[in-house]
């Protein structure tokens, strides 16, 4: 089971940038597509961005043009670059596969927007 663990969150003002990183236990090129799901208060969980094996992504639509998800499978690793932040992006953001079923939920990475 692979295990997850998220950093790169904070505190930035809106229309700032973050760039978030999720490290693997195991090799994610095993993995057809890794994602990052955020959380808020009150909220579900919602699939943010996804990313296939071969490199191919998708987006949620009010992330769409602001955000970037990448893997470097060398170093099993999966990347968000968040710009254009706006204080609606505010929540807990964790990388899991972006298909059943999941490994084991990390803690997350807080990322706050104020505006």
């Amino acid at each position: 089971q692979v295990q997850l663990v998220e950093s790169g969150g904070g505190l930035v003002q809106a229309g700032g940038s973050l760039r978030l990183s999720c490290a693997a236990s195991t090799s994610i090129f095993r993995i057809l597509a890794m994602g990052w799901y955020r959380q808020a208060p009150g909220k579900q969980r919602e699939l943010v961005a996804s990313i296939t094996s071969g490199g191919r992504t998708n987006y949620a639509d009010s992330v769409k043009g602001r955000f970037a998800i990448s893997r470097d499978n060398a170093k099993n690793t999966v990347s968000l670059q968040m710009n254009s932040l706006k204080p609606e992006d505010t929540a807990v953001y964790y990388c899991n596969k972006a298909d059943l079923p999941w490994g084991t939920w990390g803690q997350g990475t807080q990322v706050t927007v104020s505006s």
